[in-house]
């Protein structure tokens, strides 16, 4: 039975009846009903009602060929008749994650080339914090395993990935994390900086804070320093120029591992394969998921570099830890499809050389001024615009988020799904836009804005 013999009512009372959402209210959400989504089109999200919604937000940061893809859904149907699934314990395999696994190390970064699969960035995240901790262990220094992260981080809602990341809120409802993880500041330079402070030395400055948690700790008993190229579930936060160097110094002087959490940069989202590329970092792990797929298939790939994958070689000794489902033989084959699009089209090179610089420029021009923008700011498809209530002194409004949320809201009724992130939007759109859909986001956007501002300045 399809969900065309439902009306919206009906969907929804089922959905109350025996739907938990996650990073939900679930009160608020019984009284208001959800959105329901029905089906996808390229750039485009309809839901039961017929509305057109133009989706900045790729799905959930994934959607990166757009939606509707043929190749995909034939590609899993393809594999599904041959293998379904088999498992990759007992020394076994199936062919499409080997194929994966070699296409990935060709398009990662060069000592990247090891592969370990599961079904999320959550789960990418605990299997690198327990490989990285294995790794010291492997060396004879199992002290080594403190691991240094950042406020406002997100790397996942497991357990493990609530401890990794730097949200308060998730750590109050833990109520007991992953011992030996500790948070530091992040490079924000729109809140955090010192007035008068330029971005190079603010991003030294940030970065200081991770060396100063290595001494504190002391080197010997420190085993990584985790971090997204560009803080993307905390909002967008892009760190100055001056940051990522210096993190790279500090990790090498005092010996300590640097793991990169691409979940969301990874596959094409700021013009390069990887934000690694793009910035220049030369990382130990890399865990990336959601567009390795573009979310047609739950699938994972942790990138493991050589030296911690030649210690686990020449060392030798089980490493316990795996799902049932890593490297699924029908998700493998999805991604394969579904790396060959993106390649195929240059749609790396379309991000890099046309819409990333268009879609800064059209921030800027469009909406930097907006009498509640406080500040606009994007690399390659992912940019953030900051709410404010007065755009010389940087105030936010009362009732810290309400701002967002209320542009968030109209943008949603106008045809522009948005996200918001404290009282800050944020859009992370497929690369299958154009300039021409950037221009559209922009119109609804604004449209947006000035409603917003109605109301909150009433």
């Amino acid at each position: 039975m399809t969900y065309q013999n439902y009306s919206l009512k009906q969907l929804q009372e089922i959905d109350a009846a025996h739907h938990l959402h996650p990073f939900t209210d679930h009160k608020d959400l019984r009284d208001a009903g959800s959105r329901m989504i029905t089906r996808a089109e390229g750039p485009f999200v309809y839901d039961s009602e017929g509305k057109q919604i133009l989706d900045g937000m790729a799905g959930l940061w994934c959607v990166n060929v757009g939606y509707g893809r043929n190749e995909l859904a034939e590609a899993a149907y393809a594999q599904m008749k041959e293998l379904p699934y088999y498992n990759s314990f007992f020394k076994c395999t199936t062919p499409t994650p080997v194929l994966l696994a070699r296409k990935l190390a060709e398009i990662a970064p060069a000592n990247m080339n090891q592969v370990f699969y599961g079904s999320s960035g959550s789960e990418a995240n605990d299997t690198a914090l327990r490989l990285v901790r294995h790794y010291w262990a492997l060396e004879g220094k199992p002290q080594k395993n403190r691991i240094i992260s950042r406020n406002w981080a997100y790397h996942g809602s497991t357990i493990t990935g609530t401890s990794l990341g730097g949200m308060s809120a998730m750590h109050g409802q833990l109520n007991g994390a992953v011992p030996n993880i500790v948070h530091v500041m992040p490079p924000y330079a729109f809140e955090l900086a010192n007035p008068g402070e330029s971005d190079h030395d603010f991003g030294v400055r940030a970065a200081k804070a991770v060396e100063d948690a290595i001494l504190e700790a002391g080197a010997d008993n420190v085993a990584a320093f985790i971090g997204e190229p560009v803080m993307g579930a905390g909002g967008v936060k892009i760190a100055p120029d001056s940051y990522w160097p210096e993190i790279q110094r500090i990790c090498r002087k005092h010996d300590v591992l640097l793991m990169l959490d691409e979940v969301i940069t990874g596959y094409g989202r700021t013009g390069e394969w990887f934000a690694a590329q793009t910035l220049g970092i030369e990382a130990d792990t890399i865990t990336t998921a959601k567009a390795l797929t573009s979310g047609y298939q739950p699938l994972s790939a942790l990138l493991v570099g050589d030296r911690i994958a030649s210690t686990l070689v020449e060392k030798g000794g089980e490493f316990y830890h795996g799902y049932t489902y890593s490297g699924h033989p029908v998700a493998c084959a999805v991604a394969l499809a579904n790396l060959d699009i993106i390649e195929k089209e240059g749609l790396i090179d379309r991000v890099r050389d046309e819409t990333g610089p268009y879609l800064a420029r059209a921030l800027a021009e469009r909406l930097a001024g907006h009498g509640i923008v406080g500040e606009v700011r994007s690399i390659g498809l992912m940019a953030a615009i900051e709410i404010v209530k007065d755009k010389a002194s940087r105030e936010r409004f009362e009732n810290g988020g309400l701002a967002a949320a209320t542009v968030r809201d109209h943008a949603i009724a106008g045809g522009m799904m948005m996200r918001a992130v404290g009282d800050t939007m944020i859009l992370s759109p497929p690369l299958i836009w154009t300039k021409e859909t950037i221009d559209m986001a922009c119109e609804r956007i604004g449209k947006a804005l000035d409603l917003a501002e109605r109301d909150l300045r009433k």
